[in-house]
């Protein structure tokens, strides 16, 4: 008998049909719906296979319903929505979809950037308006990004790759990060530096490091008083990180300049949070990944970790799990 898996949201078909050649698949129909708690407790309970999102909660009620559950594939590089360690108390491998998303991730990254600093979005608006004029020497001016100074919180993968992107806009580049990278120093021409030194010292402040209870609110109040009225910052890693009431606070009293964000710590953000009421304040809806090819990849893989592990290959090179250790 083929086992049985659970998809939580509709996905392209080309990981659907291979789920479907070596697996009895039921699957939440609705793209934009996440799937119903209640309609998720049911399914758990007779499946083999969890094919999630990162807007399942797979928590420990849930892990702990489960009868016969092998593996959690998550669509996604982060896993902060999945209990790992009660999944793996349980004898559950938990996979996710690393490196596929990186340079995706990266281009958006620096195009907010780019939008946040020309205030493109803001510019926008004011054509639309009809606030548009006549030409004037300071009108919607912004910030320069050539020969500016980047600073990275977290250089893993997608923090590298910013990083190659700003060495071509000739920015110096700084970052902070866990443990310190010689051999990237050495091959990206960039320097380490301490948290607080590199907040003081950044024109640009990207964020690109995992949501852990180390990295709460990492930067909050303190921290913003630390940067230059100048600076901007960039959230493409996840909400939560970055404090958002006084990222409010530091915008509303011009401690820093504007902010760029993709991630939010309640999504979808509420239309009527006070971030989005700010001028200087470009908020997307977590789009970070979202190139079509790169979302059929994501997906693929998913399905390829979860049949993977299905079929008896859980220590595979290429199957991606979280908690391998």
């Amino acid at each position: 008998m083929k086992p049985k898996i659970f998809v939580t949201r509709k996905i392209p078909h080309q990981a659907l049909s291979y789920l479907e050649k070596y697996a009895e698949v039921a699957m939440w129909e609705e793209e934009d719906i996440p799937v119903p708690r209640e309609v998720l407790e049911k399914e758990i309970e007779t499946v083999d296979g969890l094919y999630c999102l990162l807007t399942d909660k797979v928590d420990e009620p849930l892990i702990k319903r489960a009868k016969q559950l092998k593996v959690i594939s998550n669509m996604a590089v982060g896993y902060n929505n999945i209990d790992i360690r009660s999944a793996a108390n349980h004898g559950i491998i938990v996979t996710n979809t690393p490196d596929v998303l990186t340079e995706t991730t990266a281009d958006l990254t620096f195009a907010l950037l780019m939008a946040t600093a020309r205030r493109l979005v803001e510019s926008q608006h004011f054509l639309h308006q009809g606030k548009w004029q006549s030409w004037s020497p300071m009108l919607l001016t912004g910030q320069d990004i050539f020969g500016a100074t980047i600073g990275i919180i977290g250089l893993g993968r997608i923090g590298e790759a910013v990083a190659r992107r700003a060495k071509g806009f000739d920015m110096n580049v700084l970052y902070y990060n866990r443990r310190r990278k010689p051999e990237l120093e050495a091959r990206l021409n960039v320097q380490y530096e301490p948290l607080n030194d590199l907040l003081a010292a950044a024109d640009f402040i990207c964020i690109l490091t995992p949501y852990t209870d180390e990295t709460r609110d990492l930067i909050s109040d303190e921290q913003f008083k630390l940067m230059k009225a100048s600076a901007i910052v960039i959230n493409t890693s996840r909400g939560g990180i970055v404090n958002e009431n006084a990222l409010y606070r530091a915008l509303v009293n011009k401690e820093i300049w504007a902010a760029g964000l993709d991630v939010f710590e309640e999504e979808p953000v509420p239309l009527d949070h006070p971030l989005l009421t700010l001028p200087n304040v470009v908020a997307l809806p977590h789009i970070g990944s979202a190139s079509i090819q790169t979302r059929v990849n994501m997906a693929v893989m998913a399905a390829k970790n979860l049949i993977g592990v299905l079929q008896g290959n859980p220590e595979d090179a290429s199957i991606h799990k979280v908690n391998r250790n």
